[in-house]
């Protein structure tokens, strides 16, 4: 059986719900404090509380200011700053009509891709942690890109290098990591509705920078007219969500919920998670199929685009030969892939083949259980694929590599050894 980790986006994502909701799941909040301090950048104290939404008991993730954090009074106005949750600031460069207060100023300042690659290198994050966070500050900068029209390099690095944005990215970085869930589906995302106010302009919901990050995820518009769903959110959920589609089936362990700033009437402004795992039985997911048909390109290149096409998140890549108008011999191309890089793969087939146009559809698929086990044989060791279902085997097959190898290294056929390697498999099993 795998972990499998539910986010349920009734009410959107923020980065602080996200930070909340692994709180509220068993993240130790000492741990994220320590992760959080081994970036050496003055973040201020991060602290967490409950609060109720509608009824509802959550946890709420604050950032305190230094100054606030530190002081043996409270400031001036008698209250603590903390970060205004859903009322966050875009990956664009505008002032906080709407977003975070910063009296000391500490929070609102900027840093650059290198520095924060620098904060990285020198944390207590794992490798692995460290280059995950790399991937994400990088699609936002991408995303600033894009939206004002300057090449990556001449990015104005604003709310990207912001020391609250670092600190939700690699806070939940962290607990994603902590929590080491196998599989992460999430629920389609309520973005709401009305408008944001930005340096230029009022924008409808979602914010440019949000639309940006959510494309090839799904979404919808539901409840109360303000904005629900952040860039940050945005950015988590679809780099760390697999699928997107109802709950799967799983037995729940745990449940979190993540509080946003707000409190609505009748309408509980979290974001919930649930923890556990499958039942071992095949589960549906949500994929998407797109597809070209090509009759004019360099048959050279349709071997450096397969593997583009797996490089930018495909899960299967296949060509077939069809006729076309004009009675032109051509190739199908179909891509298979998570929902979420749907945009991606597009951007693939458009810039590295000569069509013009591409459709796609989502559907669900569902897979069998898989391992690798090895298998002791006249022949050598030979890795066996197993498929299970429900617990039970349905399949096993000889790794084709390792029949190869074996084959090569004794003068036999494959097919021989594929035949001693299916009845060792056989005898251990009976």
């Amino acid at each position: 059986m795998s972990r499998t980790l539910y986010l349920d986006c009734f009410s959107g994502a923020s980065g602080d719900m996200v930070l909340g909701a692994l709180l509220d799941l068993g993240l130790p909040i000492e741990a994220l404090r320590d992760a959080l301090g081994s970036l050496a950048v003055d973040c201020g104290m991060v602290t967490s509380e409950r609060v109720l939404r509608s009824g509802i008991s959550a946890t709420k993730f604050r950032v305190l200011e230094p100054v606030a954090a530190h002081a043996d009074v409270a400031p001036p106005d008698g209250h603590r700053r903390d970060r205004d949750d859903h009322q966050h600031a875009h990956t664009h460069p505008h002032p906080h009509p709407h977003g975070h207060q910063h009296a000391a100023g500490e929070l609102a300042q900027h840093h650059s891709l290198a520095e924060i690659s620098t904060y990285l290198d020198r944390s207590a994050l794992s490798a692995t942690a460290r280059e995950r966070a790399r991937e994400l500050f990088q699609r936002l900068a991408e995303a600033e890109s894009a939206i004002h029209g300057v090449p990556l390099e001449r990015v104005h690095l604003h709310e990207v290098g912001a020391v609250d944005s670092i600190i939700d990215v690699v806070g939940a970085v962290f607990g994603m990591e902590w929590l080491g869930a196998e599989r992460v589906v999430a629920s389609p995302l309520n973005v709401g509705s009305g408008t944001v106010r930005c340096a230029h302009g009022v924008f409808p919901v979602p914010a440019p920078a949000t639309l940006r990050l959510l494309q090839g995820a799904p979404i919808y518009a539901k409840g109360v007219a303000t904005e629900l769903t952040t860039p940050t959110g945005a950015l988590l959920v679809t780099a760390y969500a697999d699928s997107f589609g109802p709950m799967p089936p799983m037995r729940v362990a745990r449940i979190g919920y993540g509080a946003g700033d707000k409190d609505f009437v009748d309408y509980p402004n979290v974001l919930r998670m649930m923890l556990g795992e499958d039942d071992g039985d095949a589960a549906a997911e949500r994929i998407v199929s797109i597809q070209c048909e090509i009759d004019d390109m360099n048959p050279q290149l349709f071997g450096p685009l397969m593997d583009r096409l797996y490089t930018a998140g495909a899960l299967e890549v296949y060509y077939a030969a069809v006729q076309m108008k004009k009675n032109r011999p051509g190739t199908l191309v179909t891509v298979i892939a998570p929902p979420a890089r749907r945009d991606a793969i597009s951007g693939v087939l458009f810039t590295e083949t000569t069509t013009i146009g591409v459709r796609y559809q989502e559907m669900e698929r569902e897979r069998l259980e898989r391992e690798m086990q090895p298998v002791d044989t006249p022949v050598g060791t030979i890795r066996f694929k197993i498929a299970r279902r429900g617990g039970a085997i349905v399949n096993a097959a000889p790794e084709f590599e390792d029949c190869a190898r074996a084959a090569a290294e004794r003068g036999l056929p494959i097919k021989e050894v594929q035949a001693r390697a299916i009845k060792a498999w056989m005898d251990r099993e009976s």
